[in-house]
């Protein structure tokens, strides 16, 4: 059995997330259910986590599923009050109802995969690090972040310190800007062009020279998604 105030809170997260798409922030939900402090919501979302009835989406941050409603639940109620006093019982949700979109306003952790040049190649160093990123900025697929090194990219606006939001694959269109992992071992973000059997790639500054190689010597690991600056 739920409490009235779990109810109350279950049933504000399930409208919010139909009406919008969009996960009730801790202010919401407090503000909502006439608590004092976020400290009262934490102790709800926790108790109902333990219960089965929501759960956090994993490296996401103000982003939550509801597994479980009350059958009142079903029929939206014209207030989050009008729920919590009715008795009913917990159902799973129908395999059916349309599921929610995610969230706009989400932050995924990306992996942050060291540094990657704009100008000369560098070695692009795997590491554990993650670097979080609004979801609203990512499309489809799956993604990952380098820090931008150089100066080579900046008449793309793209420039030294900047991150690189870059969507996995390996294969790409003349004229895209890509990451190119060079003879095995180093990687730079560049226009990428074939040209007369080999592989051009093209800085977007006048002082840097176009660089070819074979093509057996460059793999495609992505393409630019989008950039992340930030200002200190």
């Amino acid at each position: 059995m739920l409490t009235r105030k779990q109810h109350e809170l279950l049933t504000f997260i399930q409208v919010r997330l139909e009406e919008s798409g969009i996960s009730p922030s801790f202010e919401e939900m407090k503000e909502a259910l006439d608590l004092k402090s976020k400290s009262g919501v934490h102790r709800l979302i926790s108790a109902l986590e333990e219960r089965g009835f929501i759960r956090r989406l994993p490296n996401r941050a103000r982003a939550l599923e509801v597994l479980r409603q009350p059958d009142s639940a079903v029929t939206k109620p014209t207030s989050i009050r009008e729920a919590a006093n009715t008795n009913s019982v917990v159902a799973p949700l129908r395999s059916s109802a349309k599921a929610s979109p995610a969230p706009a306003n989400d932050v995924i952790e990306l992996p942050l995969h060291g540094k990657i040049a704009a100008g000369v190649p560098i070695e692009a160093l795997e590491t554990a690090a993650t670097l979080p990123v609004p979801a609203a900025l990512l499309g489809a697929g799956e993604h990952y972040a380098l820090e931008v090194s150089g100066d080579s990219m900046v008449e793309a606006g793209i420039f030294d310190g900047d991150y690189a939001l870059v969507r996995k694959t390996d294969v790409a269109r003349d004229g895209e800007i890509v990451v190119a992992l060079v003879r095995g071992e180093e990687a730079t973000l560049k226009y990428l062009h074939r040209e007369k059997g080999m592989i051009r790639l093209d800085p977007a500054n006048a002082a840097y020279d176009p660089q070819f190689y074979r093509p057996e010597e460059v793999a495609v690991q992505g393409k630019l998604a989008g950039l992340l600056r930030r200002y200190h």
